[in-house]
């Protein structure tokens, strides 16, 4: 059967764009793309991208202090949100046609409209028109949820934040996880009056716990109204703001309410069930390590299959699906080990795993030091640095490590290079220390703060 395409790709964000290009440009496929909205998906476009532009700009009230602090006559004056949002718009159009171009030189044909799954070999593209490939990839990602009870109320998730046409002088933060805990430090560092209501015991579920108390404990000395154990008991609009009653006290009002509890894949009416895929419980695609579906031409990466909703996984997934279908070559992303860096202030850079999580598989010994860095200390600063290794006593192989300093993410990339590569205590221990620098810590710790198992 002749196809009008060796593959179609719905969803122009990181992943889908990844393996289209890939595809085209490496192996001389017939390659489509659509996408709805805008060219580069939730990281360039509401996530990632604008997020760590916003994280630069609520920094700057501390480098001012820090910078008098150490004799420069510097003053800051008041946020412009307005200069930064115009330059931020058109950073993204920027970006955005950085990822047409990249698709416009590989040959891949690209439509502006939402596509859906026709057939096992059909997508039908708004317009009506209906068009068949050998392979369909569904890259379509993922959104933010308000929980529907509090969906009339007003509230905003983390797309709107983007779309602010003023910044707020209070906000509430209603989530515990990384998006919201990174927010709430970027709000609080713009001069905004920061709430942030969690219900459980501590932030950053999942994530290690000593650096969850660590993080937790920095963000409210510098000003975060973090209420740990909270929920919200009953909402609405009052006041010109959104007055908000907790379980934990009384009722405040605030002029935005920002959910940031959870995110649902975009699998909603794309066909898939019509094919016989079963979703998973929130809307999850299911597929095997090498992406593909139970349908076999049916292939899906990213945030739409829930595994680990990070950009670089969903590129690298991209890129596995496109050597595996078209270059001849079964490949496929292990999720073992992922880097990432949460953008709190200070920054969580982590790879590897949690003590908790380690400590379950077998002995094991943890190194770890918690320490004002020579910047801050000098001027008075009382934020304390963290370095940690989790090491398995029987191999001595490093199985985790977790970093909260300033720049944690750059440091994080380095260190996730010698823990995918199998790296020992012993080799961090013959590493030469870079001196003086916060990250020479992590390879100068030689006695076990504490020890797990026999």
């Amino acid at each position: 059967m002749a196809f009008d395409y060796d593959l179609f790709v719905i969803g122009g964000g990181s992943g889908g764009v990844r393996a289209a290009r890939i595809a085209a440009s490496q192996y001389g496929a017939r390659v489509a793309l659509a996408e709805e909205y805008r060219m580069g998906g939730t990281c360039v476009i509401r996530g990632c991208v604008p997020k760590k532009l916003m994280v630069f700009a609520s920094g700057f009230p501390d480098a001012v202090a820090d910078a008098q602090a150490y004799g420069w006559e510097a003053q800051i004056g008041g946020f412009d949100w307005s200069a930064f949002h115009t330059r931020l718009r058109a950073e993204l159009t920027r970006l955005e046609g950085a990822y047409r171009g990249n698709l416009d030189r590989a040959g891949v044909d690209i439509h502006d409209c939402r596509a859906t799954v026709a057939g096992p070999h059909e997508v039908r593209l708004a317009d009506g028109r209906v068009i068949s490939a050998k392979h369909i990839l569904v890259a379509t990602g993922g959104r933010p949820v308000v929980p529907e009870e509090y969906r009339g109320a007003g509230c905003m998730t983390s797309d709107d934040i983007f779309e602010l046409q003023s910044l707020p002088r209070s906000i509430l933060i209603v989530g515990g996880g990384y998006i919201a805990s990174e927010f709430a430090c970027i709000f609080n560092g713009l001069g905004v009056k920061t709430t942030q209501f969690y219900r459980g015991a501590q932030i950053l579920r999942g994530f290690d716990e000593e650096a969850r108390g660590h993080i937790a404990s920095e963000m409210m000395a510098h000003g975060v109204d973090l209420r740990l154990g909270t929920d919200i008991q009953d909402i609405e609009a009052r006041d010109g703001g959104t007055w908000v009653k907790p379980t934990t006290g009384p009722g405040e009002v605030f002029d935005k309410v920002l959910f940031a509890t959870g995110r649902r894949p975009n699998s909603d009416g794309l066909g898939l069930q019509d094919l016989g895929l079963e979703l998973g419980p929130n809307g999850a695609i299911p597929v095997d390590r090498y992406s593909q579906t139970a349908v076999p031409s049916v292939y899906a990466v990213g945030d739409v299959t829930d595994r680990a909703n990070l950009t670089p996984v969903a590129i690298r997934e991209g890129h596995a699906f496109a050597d595996t279908v078209f270059g001849g070559t079964p490949r496929y992303f292990d999720h073992g080990i992922i880097p990432t860096a949460i953008f709190t202030q200070p920054e969580f850079g982590t790879v590897g795993l949690s003590e908790e999580e380690a400590r379950a598989k077998g002995p094991v010994d943890v190194y770890c030091a918690a320490f004002r860095p020579m910047r801050g200390a000098f001027i008075g600063r009382e934020e304390r640095t963290m370095m940690k290794l989790i090491v398995c006593r029987q191999s001595d192989k490093v199985l985790g490590c977790h970093i909260i300093a300033d720049q944690a993410g750059e440091m994080i990339q380095l260190a996730g290079v010698a823990i995918t590569m199998g790296a020992t205590k012993a080799d961090f221990d013959r590493t030469l220390a870079v001196h003086p620098t916060m990250a020479e810590e992590l390879v100068t710790m030689r006695t076990a703060t504490r020890s797990h198992g026999d």
